[in-house]
């Protein structure tokens, strides 16, 4: 059986429950889902979304580049949004980390987040 490598960067949020920031598997990332917690002080970094989602992006980034991956390397990216009045702000924000990568992507509309998040991205990254 092949064993499976967890990930841990202090640049990005530690978990907070029974789960790892990421799980590395047979050249696969499959990272936790990231809201917008500021990784020193371990709070919400702002109640608004466009800040919410910035922080998501560079907690994504840190994840990724902490277990050897590079952002064009996302192959499937999954956002959970609070309210789907935000998808143009969050979708900007997300072309710009981006760039000109375009990996697969699901958009979801969800009742509620952990700790009144407004957003939440988890991705898959192809790293191996």
């Amino acid at each position: 059986m092949t064993q499976l490598q967890t990930v841990h960067t202090k640049d990005a949020p530690k978990a907070v429950g029974a789960y790892s920031q990421a799980v590395k598997h047979q050249g696969m990332l499959y990272t936790s889902g990231q809201i917008g917690l500021d990784p020193t002080s371990g709070h919400m970094v702002a109640d608004d979304v466009v800040n919410q989602t910035k922080q998501v992006v560079a907690n994504l980034t840190a994840v990724i580049e902490a277990a050897g991956g590079q952002l064009n390397q996302i192959v499937k990216v999954t956002i959970f949004l609070e309210n789907m009045d935000d998808f143009p702000k969050v979708n900007q924000i997300y072309a710009d980390w981006l760039g000109e990568h375009r990996p697969a992507r699901s958009t979801v509309a969800v009742a509620a987040l952990p700790l009144a998040a407004k957003v939440e991205m988890d991705c898959v990254v192809a790293i191996g």
